[in-house]
């Protein structure tokens, strides 16, 4: 059996990889050749977490098994522990004996931005120079990578309620890599939202993080952070405006909160929503206008995990990272 920790998985995943992977399993997910369960939720009512299951079986070009563990405990930063745990534990499809043992945070964190920097790809104008991060914390600095992979961003913007943490993003990653040197702590959400081509939310606000007026014709957005019903960081009113595009139906009738709320209010109708990896396969429409919005909605499901363990996996043996140790 393989172990990965945080360190190697970056090493063994790099966002470019992750991108054109994680449009493969979108397209698996559309075209039904993956068993994909609603993620279990179990209550640790003492400590205030919660604990997340997500199984997936992939039965396509190529075959993974793996679910993941998630725990997210609200208390933990005041106990200077990150608020989010994770592991990944990856079968064997033909045998269910175990392959590996990858440090979930990172992966997920790859994973999120890879599923971003696709949709991103796919959806937003050719021509976008422009973005802006709504969050700053792990997720918001993939998310950055991610559409920097597939989009040459001159400017980006960063809000966060806190501003030393969007400073500490600017001072870190501007000019890394593809990230432009050009990046600026936003006054307020409405100068981020405005300026921006690109928008990517990556927050666990259960209120939204912009207003929906500050969207200029054309954008693209990217909605990550939310992951439950309750949780609602982009204004439901944009779906008046903007056309829906989901990760998976079926999860985000039932966790995401924006198209949750958008469907009660009657600005979005169930049928109204296309999945990414049918917008992939060319089943569905993606962008048909310059001045479209679109608008990404993920929750992020396990099938994600699966291809990106998978490919991990894969490089991580080509190039001798982590432990062998005897199951």
């Amino acid at each position: 059996m393989i172990i990965l920790n945080a360190d190697e998985i970056r090493t063994a995943l790099p966002m470019e990889t992750a991108i054109a992977a994680m449009k493969q399993a979108y397209a698996a997910l559309s075209s039904g050749h993956t068993e994909t369960p609603l993620r279990s939720h179990l209550a640790i009512a003492p400590h205030k977490g919660t604990c997340l299951f997500m199984p997936a079986y992939v039965n396509a070009e190529t075959e993974a098994l793996a679910v993941k563990i998630v725990s997210l405990f609200p208390e933990n930063p005041s106990r200077d522990l990150p608020l989010i745990h994770a592991a990944v534990l990856v079968l064997e499809a033909d045998s269910g004996r175990t392959l590996a043992l990858l440090e979930g945070g990172a992966l997920t964190a790859i994973r999120t931005g890879a599923a971003s920097g696709a949709a991103t790809d796919l959806l937003a104008r050719p021509t976008a120079r422009t973005a802006a991060i709504f969050g700053a914390g792990r997720q918001a600095r993939t998310q950055l990578e991610a559409i920097c992979c597939v989009r040459k961003i001159e400017t980006a913007w960063i809000f966060d309620l806190d501003r030393q943490k969007a400073q500490d993003l600017v001072a870190e990653m501007a000019g890394q890599g593809k990230i432009p040197r050009d990046l600026r702590v936003a006054g307020d959400p409405a100068e981020a939202a405005s300026q921006a081509e690109i928008i990517c939310t990556a927050t666990t606000s259960k209120d939204p993080v912009y207003p929906a007026e500050a969207i200029q014709p054309g954008t693209h957005l990217n909605g990550v952070g939310s992951y439950t019903p309750e949780m609602i960081e982009n204004p439901p009113e944009i779906y008046n405006r903007a056309s829906a595009f989901v990760d998976s139906r079926a999860a985000a009738l039932a966790e995401a909160g924006e198209t949750i709320a958008a469907i009660n209010r009657k600005y979005l109708f169930p049928n109204e929503l296309a999945e990414l990896g049918e917008v992939f396969l060319g089943q569905q429409p993606g962008r048909t206008s310059a001045e479209q919005i679109t608008f990404f909605k993920s929750v992020g499901i396990a099938v994600q995990d699966a291809f990106a363990a998978h490919l991990a996996i894969q490089n991580a043996s080509a190039e001798s990272l982590g432990q062998r140790v005897v199951w």
